[in-house]
């Protein structure tokens, strides 16, 4: 029998998944449409990868990218990662070859695991990128060995030298190309202590459905790790699709999931027998965030499966606050208060806090230990997020904070779009954009969309003597989407002869994306 401390110190050395294999060995950890894993065949394939990683020159420390679908591969590369003392990069598979090269080696990758559903992209990126162990999953990709090959050549049993790794996701900025967040090994076992001294999973009775992407960090961490390390079997979509959604809670008796809003909203616009069609009694939490709720449509997902839905204030670089559907009900539109150890205050633009009530830029306690985030191999940009003693940083969002300690988000700086629940940071599309020789300046925004929040729009100022036609529009969102991942280019494309600009010749991009918005 495992006692708490035998527990506590395998979770802390990433093998808590060891543990429950040997105490449920029949309980599924993932099941997915590619293939179930039960706990001790996730454990068995985690450490075949960590020794056939080891085998091939991998060292605690080390880096590994995955580019990987929603998959039982993904799991099993994390829990290898989390075990054998790595810095684990899951890599968005919507990137062009370019744009994954460039992760791949700033994360400095001695291992690329890869889908070969991607093979093009990938195998683009090694050729610009090229890494010493590279593993194809579901497939051959040109310059890859075989995963399962690699797999089957090694031991399952526990490795005996665990040590405790951790995630580096990518998040881009106003400027320049994207910067991994960077966090020492240790904030894994929080997170899931807490999960469970809150009593949020009991791994015999709960189940998760993982809707989103994995390589995002909210369904890597709330839909997949937590879970799994809790002791809950995972159910991972690859894919989303609403009525597929709702079957699978049913089948599935799910308990668990996290969700944005545009998936709040395509579920309501179902015709209702379809929603009366399935059984989603099952449900006893729903997490959303990564965008703002319209009021209306929280309400009436509250309405329709109970006071089940929780949402979060929070980034990759941290949170945050939480608030549930009883506080939320009782005011609409909050996004919560901070939770222990955590700190909201609302500054000016000066940096000075601001009295309850008075709306200005939210700052987010800075964590400290583990969790502490830092971006890699960039001490500049890094001081730069925090503020000038270090305790505190801000993503850019404006709000106030009520008499009560309640947070409302009134906006955000026009240096981020979220369209679906993805961040997009326009100075990615804008630096495309001006290297097409007729462009002069530019400005991204996002602009209202009714299912995904905001749609890009980037606005142009040709260079003399151009002419702004359909047909350069179209120019440029073709020239955007050979270069850019789709998510990122423009919807759509309009030209201002003259945009508007600070003092210094800067763009004044909030003016350009209030001509979109409604007044407040």
């Amino acid at each position: 029998m495992t006692t708490v401390r035998d527990r506590d110190e395998l979770l802390d050395a990433g093998m808590a998944v060891a543990v429950y294999a040997a105490e449920a060995p029949e309980r599924l950890a993932v099941i997915c449409e590619h293939g179930d894993r039960t706990f001790p065949e996730l454990n068995a394939r985690a450490n075949q990868l960590v020794r056939a990683l080891r085998r091939r020159g991998l060292e605690a420390g080390d880096g590994v990218a995955l580019l990987c679908a929603n998959r039982p591969e993904f799991a099993e590369v994390m829990t290898a990662v989390l075990r054998a003392g790595w810095r684990a990069t899951p890599v968005n598979w919507h990137l062009t070859g370019d744009e994954i090269a460039y992760i791949v080696e700033n994360c400095g990758a001695k291992g690329f695991v890869a889908d070969a559903r991607f093979a093009g992209a990938v195998a683009d990126a090694a050729r610009q990128a090229p890494v010493p162990v590279q593993l194809a999953v579901a497939g051959d990709i040109d310059g890859f060995e075989s995963y399962d090959g690699a797999l089957a050549a090694e031991r399952g049993d526990d490795i005996d030298d665990p040590a405790p790794g951790t995630t580096m996701l990518y998040t881009s900025g106003t400027t320049g190309r994207p910067k991994g967040v960077y966090r020492p090994p240790g904030q894994l076992p929080v997170l899931v202590r807490n999960a469970l001294r809150e009593g949020r999973y009991d791994g015999g009775r709960h189940r998760h459905l993982c809707t989103g992407p994995l390589y995002h960090a909210a369904p890597l961490s709330v839909s997949l790790l937590v879970p799994l390390n809790a002791g809950a079997g995972v159910v991972i979509m690859d894919g989303w699709e609403p009525e597929a959604c709702l079957r699978l809670v049913e089948e599935h008796r799910i308990t668990h999931s996290h969700m944005v809003p545009t998936m709040f909203h395509r579920l309501l616009a179902l015709p209702a027998d379809v929603r009366a069609r399935y059984d989603v009694s099952s449900l006893v939490q729903i997490v959303h965030g990564a965008a703002p709720c319209p009021v209306e449509v929280k309400a009436a997902v509250i309405d329709w499966l109970g006071p089940v839905v929780v949402e979060y204030y929070a980034a990759t670089e941290g949170g945050g606050t939480l608030v549930t559907s009883e506080q939320w009900l009782k005011k609409p539109g909050t996004v919560g208060r901070p939770g222990p150890g955590q700190g909201i205050q609302v500054r000016d633009e000066m940096g000075d806090v601001l009295p309850t009530g008075e709306i200005g830029f939210v700052y987010l306690k800075a964590a400290g230990g583990a969790e502490r985030f830092e971006y890699f191999g960039d001490p500049d940009k890094t001081a730069r997020t925090y503020d000038p003693e270090g305790a505190w940083f801000t993503l850019g969002d404006m709000g106030y904070v009520d008499d009560d300690g309640d947070v409302f988000l009134t906006g955000r700086t026009a240096e981020l779009i979220i369209s679906g629940g993805v961040n997009i940071y326009p100075a990615e599309v804008d630096a495309v954009l001006l290297a097409h020789p007729a462009v002069a300046d530019v400005a991204t925004v996002g602009v209202p969309n009714e299912e995904w929040g905001e749609e890009v729009r980037s606005v142009v100022q040709p260079k003399d003597g151009v002419d702004a036609t359909p047909g350069l529009a179209a120019e440029l969102m073709a020239f955007c989407r050979e270069r850019l991942a789709r998510y990122k280019c423009p919807r759509s494309i309009d030209f201002d002869g003259d945009l508007p600009r600070h003092d210094t010749g800067k763009i004044y991009r909030r003016l350009v994306r209030d001509r979109y918005w409604p007044a407040p």
